[in-house]
């Protein structure tokens, strides 16, 4: 029996001591700040670039000012004049493409790769997919584009993801960094 009242009366004193540490108020340890300062270095081809960049649909010779555009997933062509006709038992799309700013003029015949539905608030439009090679940044890319009237947009061409992603990095704030 006194060997009970013993372990009870000494675990009583454990518990008082275990309490009476708890509310203490313990000062939190101060850790320092680290600053890890990492090289920038970009492994895309095109480094960075800006919110406006000159592009050229081959074989034409003068640019055209593009709208890069990170929120669209594909890229988009201003032309005139489309004209669909079979080709080899295939669909084929005629078009014309002039440069706004130079006046130089095109006749493109291209392979119809697909159609494609842009949706907007109170409107969907079908649009015809073609492959263009483009010179961008010194760099040659095959790529698609969607055809469509885009007078009434500021840009003749819009560059979407397709193009974009692991080509370059985008930085709004800088504009015609690419020749």
């Amino acid at each position: 029996m006194f060997l009970k009242y013993f372990t009870v009366f000494a675990l009583l004193i454990l518990c008082g001591a275990c309490q009476s540490t708890q509310n203490e108020p313990v000062a939190p340890k101060i850790v320092p700040a680290v600053e890890v300062k990492r090289p920038v270095t970009t492994q895309h081809e095109l480094g960075i670039i800006g919110a406006v960049e000159p592009i050229y649909f081959l074989p034409m010779k003068t640019p055209f000012q593009a709208r890069i555009d990170t929120g669209a997933e594909n890229s988009s062509l201003d032309v005139r004049d489309i004209r669909y006709f079979e080709r080899d038992g295939e669909k084929w799309v005629a078009f014309e493409l002039i440069n706004q700013d130079s006046g130089e003029k095109h006749h493109f015949e291209k392979k119809l790769i697909k159609h494609t539905t842009i949706t907007r608030i109170n409107e969907s439009e079908k649009r015809p997919v073609v492959m263009m090679n483009i010179k961008f940044g010194g760099q040659i890319i095959k790529s698609r584009f969607s055809l469509a009237d885009r007078t009434k947009f500021e840009y003749q061409a819009l560059i979407g993801r397709n193009i974009l992603t692991g080509r370059a990095i985008v930085d709004t704030a800088l504009s015609n960094t690419l020749h």
